[in-house]
């Protein structure tokens, strides 16, 4: 019963993120696919482009909102500019809901000031994508209306010009560069102790003092060229502490040189299933279950969680 429902519902979910994130608005909305997006003036062998899909799984399917760039508490984002893809996610942390804060303002505030600051940002920022978090966290921390929170993240630019990945990540959100088959970048996490990650925070009055709270600054940052055929997965935590990197891998390298949009979308939502199902499998080894053994914590069975795919191919 399980399985066939979260078949039916990775389909409402993944058409309905499709459907209103693949059309723009007069205003340069961004796309989830921005495998059509592109500049008439450039030779397309010049520049890259991203064949790309959003899918994902609120934890709960009663209190989880779903709506274009948000996924339960986590948020993303897949934007294309003239000089760049924008691909980034944010995973609210959930805690904060005890103290009657809603985990996914501050992980969609942050991604929604990512976006506003991407439509008018300089090209030459896009290689300091540091900056560009921590732009956008100070927009929080000055806004009108007090945002609460914290949350990680995790953010990828592709420049057009250079064919570079240029990376910023914050906590246990993080991607994998998959080439002919081999993981050739990933991102590491960022732990305090385990199951306690980095995070951006604006805490409530009162909590200034005991709630973590990291700076952009201690981001982890890295810069790479990509290749045609590349294969590039981000994900919040949901993923890889469900889904073992091997498997991944496996699902990812169907995709080396891919440019049919469906067939990406098909293996997003494939991910995206494997991973809920796995996330409520009690009996199962997880990712998550292994690590806590390392330290010591006699855990078995997956991690229920939000979980949010973006996955492209590089076409160049």
């Amino acid at each position: 019963m399980h399985s066939v429902y979260g078949r039916l519902l990775s389909r409402s979910i993944v058409n309905g993120l499709y459907n209103c994130s693949s059309s723009s608005s007069s205003s340069g909305t961004s796309r989830t696919v921005v495998a059509n997006t592109t500049n008439e003036n450039v030779s397309p062998k010049s520049r890259p482009k991203l064949v790309s899909a959003v899918a994902g799984f609120p934890k709960s399917f009663k209190s989880g909102k779903v709506r274009k760039g948000q996924i339960g508490d986590d948020a993303w984002l897949v934007k294309n500019v003239d000089s760049a893809d924008v691909l980034a996610v944010a995973d609210g942390v959930g805690g904060w809901r005890d103290y009657g804060v809603d985990p996914s303002d501050f992980s969609l505030s942050l991604l929604r000031s990512i976006e506003r600051i991407t439509s008018i940002s300089n090209p030459c920022n896009f290689r300091n994508p540091v900056d560009l978090l921590s732009a956008a966290f100070h927009e929080l921390l000055h806004s009108k209306r007090p945002i609460t929170g914290s949350s990680t993240a995790c953010i990828l630019i592709l420049e057009h010009e250079s064919n570079n990945l240029f990376t910023v990540n914050i906590g246990d959100s993080g991607f994998l560069v998959v080439r002919k088959g081999q993981v050739v970048h990933k991102s590491e996490e960022q732990q305090h102790y385990f199951n306690t990650p980095f995070q951006l925070a604006l805490p409530p009055p009162g909590h200034h003092g005991s709630a973590l709270s990291d700076s952009p600054q201690s981001a982890s940052q890295s810069q790479f060229a990509v290749q045609d055929g590349d294969v590039i997965l981000l994900a919040t935590d949901g993923v890889f502490d469900n889904v073992p990197q091997p498997v991944l891998v496996a699902e990812l390298s169907k995709l080396g040189g891919v440019r049919d949009q469906l067939c990406v979308q098909q293996t997003a939502n494939s991910i995206a299933l494997m991973a809920r199902n796995l996330s409520f499998d009690g009996r199962y080894m997880s990712p998550f279950a292994q690590r806590a053994r390392d330290y010591g914590i006699r855990a078995v069975g997956g991690k229920p969680d939000d979980i949010t795919v973006l996955l492209a191919t590089v076409a160049i």
